[in-house]
């Protein structure tokens, strides 16, 4: 149960990465931090999903 979990996480984190764009968007105050932290998200999200996915089959 656990590893079915775990294989999911980097979909979280991609998530995670899109709403901080959402609120970048939409907000009325848009900073660059915002930015950056949902790049990172995003990025660490596709390598988590690909690297987690190899390893837990």
């Amino acid at each position: 149960m656990k590893n079915e979990l775990l294989k999911y996480l980097g979909i979280v984190v991609i998530l995670v990465g899109v709403i901080l764009l959402a609120v970048y968007q939409f907000g009325s105050n848009p900073t660059n931090g915002l930015l950056i932290a949902a790049g990172a998200c995003v990025v660490a999200g596709t390598i988590g999903h690909i690297v987690l996915n190899k390893v837990i089959e």
